[in-house]
């Protein structure tokens, strides 16, 4: 898999931030909805999304949830925090953190939403393993993420790979790096335009 780098990821992310809504605001956003459904339909009372971005996800989430939401990208978040104060969105706060990192005590959150951010992270099982350190036992982890595909599409992600640290992201990601026997796949779904995305639900069971 592909290296990324971090510093290269803030500049790129700092670059898109202006124009990241038109490139991957609608194109993307039936993956982000079919997310918030999950959410919604088990209801969360402490939330926490990795790389919010813009917050094109937040509208979304339910207003009884108290969410947090984080990115590496200060340039991402004024966009996020300017569309909180557009749409009133007084129960979520918006924190500046590195998701490898991350800034919060043990199962500190009672679901874990992570759309479209495991592809822009430097160390994947890094990521992963602090959202199960945050994540309550018993909590939900939703994965929202482009996969290895097959065919047309594996010979189109391998020619993009080397690009990573220009673009912001890997092309290439194996749906096997969420498996782990500290929590349990529940369900796989195709989402977006050709289903070119995958929506995962995970059942946490660490204790």
């Amino acid at each position: 898999m592909k290296s990324i780098n971090r510093a290269a990821i803030v500049k790129v992310y700092s670059w898109y931030a202006p124009i990241y809504n038109l490139l991957f605001g609608r194109v993307l956003q039936s993956g982000r909805v079919e997310l918030a459904k999950l959410v919604t339909g088990n209801f969360a009372p402490r939330l926490l999304e990795v790389g919010v971005g813009t917050g094109l996800a937040l509208p979304h989430y339910p207003g009884a949830s108290q969410t947090c939401g984080i990115d590496i990208s200060l340039d991402m978040l004024q966009r996020a925090r300017n569309l909180l104060n557009r749409r009133n969105l007084n129960n979520v706060n918006l924190v500046c953190a590195d998701a490898e990192q991350l800034p919060f005590p043990d199962a500190s959150f009672d679901c874990v939403a992570l759309p479209y951010v495991l592809s822009v992270t430097p160390d994947p099982k890094r990521l992963l393993a602090e959202v199960r350190r945050v994540c309550v036992p018993k909590g939900r982890v939703l994965v929202l993420n482009h996969f290895e595909g097959a065919g047309v599409w594996k010979a189109a992600e391998r020619l993009t790979a080397p690009l990573a640290d220009w673009v912001g992201f890997r092309s290439t990601m194996p749906m096997d790096i969420l498996q782990s026997p500290q929590w349990q796949i529940v369900d796989v779904r195709s989402v977006n335009l050709f289903g070119l995305s995958k929506l995962v639900e995970i059942r946490n069971s660490h204790e």
